[in-house]
């Protein structure tokens, strides 16, 4: 079910504009972070304590951020988390460059910065469906966008900037990290307020997170659409533990060639999310996602048995192509379809499960290369990527994709003018 070709509307831009801005400065941040880490200490322990504070905000407290932002206006949320964020890295420059900064501090920003990206990423995940009406073909577009640019702001333009800022000194990448955020909160300040969510009868913040989990739970599209990244990141963090080991013993590639297999991987990411729209139309949303699941399942067995780096950069492009579309289809639907009062909590739930599935990932990368060899990994990984098209292709099909959008479409109002017209999505 889609829409007609309409415009964007004005505020979008700001939003667009908005997110990419704050996705260079997480790229710049994704880069310098680690680096900045490694000057204070070399022990692997306290390396990962930094690494794993910017996880934690999610498996602690995402259902929870999601009941609150259900219960706040969603762009004061957006504009004061970023307001927050960029007078919080005040803190950690300051102490750069005074020469007093600690892998402790390190820690504690990095969690407080993630802490922030929650409260923001699920503020705006719930505000453009009512920006836009919960049009689906709008969504998709606004999506398509807008993880386009955050793939080549975070992935391409980012992390080669912190590595470049760092060298002119410690303080400079987290300076320019604060002013990415407080551009942002500056453009959304400026965005048009949409009407905010009725609020609930007086229940506690417990029991509504409870419910926004159980929504999730309970309905089988929405259950299948979370599926989907849980598994996945199993499967791709898996990946990603040895992917570099990987890379240097089997394929023989240095850091430089490493690094290519990494920009092959973000350049097929960026023609997934532009054609997402058009496979959407062409097949139906349903029946998009499960052939994009089964893309990154055969790139992933290609990567596994590639012979050279040409043969892998080429899966990893067409792995990342699928994720790409992937993650424009899955999101823009659940925007359309759940009500505006759970969305922050839907959001925030199919998030933290996708979070709390990667340590398992990880491990399990780690355990099979050490127990069996190095594509053993990568044969497991491809595996469960297929296994999960298999059992969630009928939870996510195009017929009940079509049911879900039909039942969320609002009444026709008195303007025919208004009214949306609807295209049956192909079975």
């Amino acid at each position: 079910m889609t829409t007609n070709p309409a415009k964007l509307p004005a505020g979008f831009g700001r939003l667009w504009t908005a997110q990419t801005v704050s996705s260079l400065g997480d790229g710049v941040m994704h880069a310098a972070l680690p680096l900045l880490a490694v000057t204070l200490t070399r022990d692997p322990m306290a390396l990962a304590v930094v690494t794993a504070a910017g996880t934690l905000p999610w498996l602690l407290f995402g259902v929870l951020g999601g009941a609150l932002v259900d219960r706040w206006d969603r762009r004061r949320t957006m504009w004061v988390t970023d307001a927050a964020r960029a007078v919080l890295l005040a803190v950690p420059a300051a102490a750069a460059a005074l020469d007093v900064l600690s892998i402790p501090l390190l820690a504690a920003s990095a969690f407080l910065l993630a802490l922030g990206g929650l409260f923001f990423d699920t503020a705006a995940t719930a505000y453009l469906p009512d920006l836009l009406r919960r049009d689906p073909a709008l969504l998709q577009r606004a999506n398509a966008r807008l993880r386009g640019a955050q793939t080549a702001a975070s992935g391409f333009a980012g992390p080669p900037a912190g590595s470049a800022l760092l060298a002119l000194g410690r303080s400079v990448p987290l300076l320019a990290d604060a002013v990415s955020f407080a551009l942002s909160a500056l453009l959304v300040r400026s965005l048009p307020a949409v009407p905010r969510p009725a609020a609930s009868a007086r229940e506690s913040l417990l029991r509504q997170a409870r419910a926004g989990a159980s929504y999730v739970f309970k309905d089988r599209l929405l259950l299948g659409l979370a599926l989907r990244p849980a598994v996945g990141n199993v499967a791709f963090v898996a990946v990603e533990t040895i992917l570099a080991l990987f890379a240097h013993e089997r394929l023989g590639v240095g850091a430089f060639g490493f690094g290519l297999l990494l920009t092959a991987e973000a350049a097929g990411g960026l023609l997934g999310a532009g054609i997402a729209a058009f496979l959407g139309r062409r097949l139906g949303t349903g029946t998009a996602l499960t052939c994009t699941a089964t893309i990154e399942g055969l790139a992933i067995l290609g990567l596994a048995s590639a012979p050279n780096a040409y043969a892998a950069g080429l899966a990893l492009a067409v792995c990342g192509a699928g994720m790409g579309a992937t993650m424009v289809l899955g999101p823009s639907l659940r925007q359309a379809i759940v009500p505006a009062h759970l969305m922050g909590r839907v959001a925030s739930t199919s998030r933290m499960l996708a979070m709390c599935a990667a340590p398992f990932g990880a491990f399990l990368g780690g355990w099979l290369a050490t127990t069996y060899d190095l594509r053993t990994p990568l044969y497991a990984a491809a595996g469960l990527l297929l296994a999960m098209t298999v059992v969630t292709a009928t939870m996510t099909g195009n017929h009940r994709v079509e049911a879900a959008l039909r039942n969320a479409r609002p009444p026709a109002g008195p303007d025919p003018a208004e009214e949306v017209a609807v295209q049956a999505i192909p079975r």
